[in-house]
């Protein structure tokens, strides 16, 4: 038996989101109904709209969910009806990477999150009348008042974070993951390094809430936003550097004795992430997890990268496990160590443009859309 949803719907390339009330299909095996409380908006949402992801038209959004279970299907056993529950990425539960535990790494992740549009089996889960809406996105398309997600990117809220609202939760699913796990899960820096980050929207934000929680010694942050610039320092950056008013490699260089140890590239743009690998000090390594539209490439230095003894890795949803990496969060956010609240505006979902138009501006770091 199918129910009705409230869905922020995406035309074609270039439409605005367009409130439709659509059918959702109740959960097959393995999959999860969840009644979405709140759903972090990431830029990858607006590339959907864009054109520049290739995720299939009309379609639903949205991939930062968190709610409660409605309904599960047969063989699901971590959640059940009444759990809160955040959402994450999907993956094929069966490579070689997800039965490592890597599910980051899935040869299927790009299938699976994005080309699909559909279930594993290419059946839809979305309906407009009888006519196939396109769903699925990152396993859920959540920016609607139900999603469908798979058992393997829901994960039940931690008993240690009852009382952290769903606006806050729900980011943790993609964005504060991805950048919080650039640093814990792959630049791990030592006691006394310095950390460099670039870009500070929430995934740069993250990854400085991260850094702060270590005994680094500098974390030094580049913004072109001087408000985004207060507010990391704030959140334990030890120095800030506005780019359209500084060279910023020059200070970054300066800043850390010739160099951080450790870049997290979260801006997406090209020249940035150049500068980003220039600035790097010998032997360092730089996680890249700002991603432009798919195909645009970059100018690397060669020789400094060699001469230098540089690294660089991308990073994928921050290598996070989510049944083990988000509840770590979770648990960080209630106690106060990780205050992702600092970075969440609410709206209500039918206000997905105002809050789209918030993003952009800067004005909202993380907006987070309420269904009503």
């Amino acid at each position: 038996m199918s129910r009705r949803t409230t869905a922020m719907t995406i035309s074609a390339a270039g439409a605005t989101f367009t409130r439709r009330e659509l059918t959702i299909d109740d959960p097959a095996a393995g999959e999860v109904l969840v009644r979405i409380e709140a759903v972090g908006m990431c830029h990858a949402d607006l590339a959907v709209r864009a054109g520049e992801f290739p995720f299939p038209l009309p379609g639903v959004a949205g991939h930062e969910g968190a709610g409660r279970v409605e309904a599960v299907g047969a063989g699901v056993t971590s959640v059940r009806p009444g759990d809160r529950v955040m959402l994450t990425f999907d993956s094929c539960g069966h490579c070689v990477w997800c039965v490592s535990g890597e599910p980051s790494r899935c040869l299927g992740f790009v299938a699976h999150n994005f080309t699909n549009g559909a279930r594993p089996d290419g059946s839809p889960t979305l309906w407009d009348g009888g006519t196939p809406v396109h769903g699925s996105f990152f396993g859920q398309s959540s920016f609607a008042s139900y999603a469908l997600a798979r058992e393997r990117n829901t994960v039940r809220v931690p008993d240690v974070a009852s009382d952290v609202p769903s606006e806050v939760l729900a980011p943790l699913g993609c964005g504060v993951q991805t950048g919080a796990g650039a640093v814990l899960n792959v630049l791990a820096p030592e006691a006394g390094s310095a950390v460099a980050v670039f870009g500070a929207g929430v995934v740069g934000l993250s990854a400085v809430m991260a850094a702060a929680m270590l005994p680094v010694g500098r974390i030094v942050v580049v913004d072109v936003q001087d408000t985004r610039l207060d507010l990391a320092r704030a959140l334990g950056a030890t120095d800030v550097v506005n780019s359209r008013t500084e060279d910023a490699r020059e200070r970054v260089t300066r800043l850390t004795g010739g160099g951080p140890q450790y870049v997290v590239e979260s801006s997406g743009v090209p020249a940035v992430l150049a500068e980003a690998i220039r600035s790097l000090g010998i032997g360092g390594t730089g996680a890249v997890v700002g991603v432009p539209p798919f195909g645009i490439t970059a100018a690397i230095d060669v020789a400094d990268l060699v001469n230098g003894s540089k690294r660089v890795v991308g990073v994928v949803e921050g290598r996070s496990n989510p049944p083990v990496f988000l509840p770590r969060l979770a648990e960080l956010v209630a106690t106060g160590r990780l205050p992702v609240g600092r970075l969440v505006g609410t709206f209500p979902l039918e206000e997905v443009e105002t809050a789209a138009e918030a993003m952009k501006a800067g004005t909202t770091i993380k907006p987070v859309l309420v269904p009503g």
